[in-house]
């Protein structure tokens, strides 16, 4: 067998998360980017079975500039000839970036040490179509130097080792629900001439829970709205509580932007 490790971006909008959702890809009721590179791959390897391993999750509309996975062909393909070929048969809202040798031992769901995803939003009266399957809608006025202060100070909040049981759904398959956020921040991006008035929120920590920042953004919103406090947010860090603290953010404005792995 031969093996790859591939740095991979999506526009997640149409695909129904990273994970394939059938054995056979050919018959996935929803397509899947895991699912659609794998259709993909068998088709260059002649129909032999193939296999794709990614280091992160993401749901249903979130999209990823950042992505790493292992790849195993029965077929030695040259690893420039792979990514082109790839690039060349996958949809256009899927590109292979990097393409590499790998080892049978690399596993990309146990080198990464850090990711770091961005939750894009505008407070747009009128949202921007050209930027409305990327980005949220929120009305948050960060232009406000008192919104965006009480906003930075929520943030700050999550920074640490906490347990983000609160900030998440369940999922049978992890053990706890502990999480060491390095940073986490809004900050101005720059869309311009496309959008103007556009943030987002910054996250880099050792691992997420299932759609936790998503419930860190929801809370965020809400507490700009006023309909929460930042003592709120902190009793909710300090305990579990079964009634989320808010609605959680919804998808397309999450994107998985790197993950660091060990050297």
């Amino acid at each position: 067998m031969y093996y790859y490790r591939v740095t991979i971006a999506y526009k997640g909008t149409r695909y129904f998360g990273w994970q394939a959702q059938a054995v056979d890809t050919s018959r996935e009721a929803k397509p899947t980017v895991e699912g659609t590179i794998l259709k993909t791959l068998k088709k260059m390897a002649n129909h032999q079975p193939c296999t794709i391993s990614g280091a992160s999750r993401t749901d249903a509309g979130v999209h990823a500039q950042g992505q790493i996975a292992k790849l195993i062909l029965p077929i030695a393909i040259k690893p420039e000839h792979l990514l082109l070929g790839l690039n060349t048969a996958l949809p256009v809202d899927i590109r292979i970036l990097d393409c590499v040798p790998s080892t049978k031992a690399y596993q990309p769901t146990k080198t990464g040490i850090s990711k770091e995803y961005h939750y894009y939003f505008s407070d747009a009266t009128v949202e921007n179509v050209a930027i409305s399957d990327i980005a949220a809608n929120l009305p948050i006025n960060c232009d406000d130097p008192k919104v965006l202060a009480i906003l930075r100070s929520a943030c700050r909040l999550f920074v640490g080792h906490h347990d983000f049981y609160s900030f998440s759904s369940r999922d049978k398959g992890i053990a706890g629900t502990s999480r060491e956020i390095f940073y986490c921040n809004i900050e101005q991006a720059n869309f311009s001439p496309l959008a103007d008035n556009m943030y987002y929120l910054k996250v880099v920590g050792d691992g997420f829970l299932k759609y936790m920042v998503r419930y860190v953004m929801g809370a965020l919103s809400d507490l700009a709205a006023g309909r929460i406090t930042l003592a709120d947010i902190l009793c909710h860090l300090q305990q579990h509580q079964e009634q989320k603290l808010s609605p959680r953010a919804i998808a397309k404005g999450l994107h998985l932007i790197n993950i660091e792995e060990a050297a």
